[in-house]
């Protein structure tokens, strides 16, 4: 519950003068891990959830090696092995653009992957999680 001051609140909440955030929408992608550092944590202590856009790195990690080979092994693709990371917290909702019926097939059967504690640990060399603050991407 967060209070903002000065802002026009929804008329089911004007009695209370308080704010009820659904979701922060943010870039939270592999190759965009910063909300990861504190945002994220923050959230979870809020009971928010994160709305996750551009969850496939806007179309390249479609195409990455680690993501690829891990993926073959699956028999899947590698934007699904991508949108399972991300998908991996039940308080990450992700909003992946989709151009065709394939891909939204897809992106429906990614949120039935679990990724198993190896290919996490291979996830992470390839894209190492944040050790300190950063900015947050933007597209």
């Amino acid at each position: 519950l967060i209070e903002l001051e000065g802002i026009d609140q929804p008329t089911s909440t004007a009695k209370t003068g308080k704010l009820h955030c659904a979701a922060n929408q943010v870039y939270y992608a592999l190759d965009e891990r910063g909300a990861e550092f504190g945002l994220l944590p923050y959230q979870r202590t809020l009971q928010m959830p994160t709305m996750a856009y551009c969850p496939l790195g806007r179309g390249t990690l479609a195409a990455d090696r680690t993501l690829m080979a891990l993926a073959s092994s699956r028999g899947v693709t590698a934007a699904q092995v991508a949108l399972a990371w991300v998908l991996r917290h039940a308080d990450v909702i992700a909003i992946p653009k989709a151009v065709n019926l394939s891909h939204v097939r897809e992106n429906i059967e990614a949120a039935s992957i679990v990724l198993s504690d190896v290919e996490m640990e291979t996830i992470d060399r390839a894209f190492p999680p944040p050790v300190e603050k950063t900015p947050l991407a933007m597209v």
